[in-house]
């Protein structure tokens, strides 16, 4: 066999495999087939809860929230003055996992939310928690270094700017308010909450207004 050959099926043996879910989304595949196979798990169903938290549960409850809180001042005020309270009046809790807090930016301080001990997570807002928020690199460097975090999600935070870290706990959950971006004053609520993203809603994301190319 030629050292040509032999290459070109080295590269599509790589590409082959660079298309393989992970190790840990394998494993997560094979339990699921073990247990369909034995009849103890009805796939429909894993279906449904996945489609729940990651179209109806996920960020868009948060982003709602967000886009009410933009344009309704008395709505804005109650979130922040008792987040759980908003959350359980409009049919959200449940899943939030504690007391809900929220933190709004301003144009003098910005909000960074992390969980140093575990993957504390509003859920009930934010459905479920990326994978790079429970790493032990962000849980730790978050704290030390949020202007250094945030700078690797692509936002450059200014010196001038203060930078407050809330560590959520068991008891305790925290849901970033993000500003509202200039040039929206006339924008629906559906429009604007298509606007806001789960990074916003942790911090490391803080200028929405460079979405609005998309919206």
């Amino acid at each position: 066999m030629s050292e040509d050959h032999t290459n070109r099926l080295g590269a599509i043996h790589r590409e082959l495999h660079s298309h393989l879910p992970s190790e840990p989304a394998l494993r997560v595949k094979a339990l699921e087939s073990l247990l369909v196979e034995k009849g103890l798990l009805d796939p429909g169903t894993v279906d449904a809860w996945i489609e729940v938290y990651t179209e109806e549960i996920g960020p868009k409850r948060g982003a709602e929230l967000v886009a009410r809180a933009w344009t309704d001042p008395a709505f804005h005020d109650r979130l922040l003055a008792d987040g759980t309270a908003v959350i359980t009046e409009i049919g959200f809790e449940g899943l939030a996992g504690g007391h809900l807090r929220v933190v709004e930016n301003t144009p003098a301080v910005h909000n960074l939310v992390v969980c140093t001990l575990c993957s504390c997570y509003p859920l009930a807002v934010l459905g479920i928690p990326p994978n790079w928020y429970k790493t032990a690199a962000y849980r730790s460097r978050a704290v030390r270094d949020p202007r250094g975090v945030i700078a690797e999600f692509g936002e450059v935070i200014s010196d001038d700017l203060e930078v407050r870290v809330w560590d959520s706990t068991a008891e305790v959950r925290y849901l970033v308010l993000p500003e509202r971006p200039a040039g929206t004053e006339d924008w629906d609520i559906a429009r604007l909450a298509d606007l806001v993203t789960r990074d916003s809603m942790i911090g490391t994301e803080r200028d929405l207004g460079r979405r609005l190319g998309a919206g």
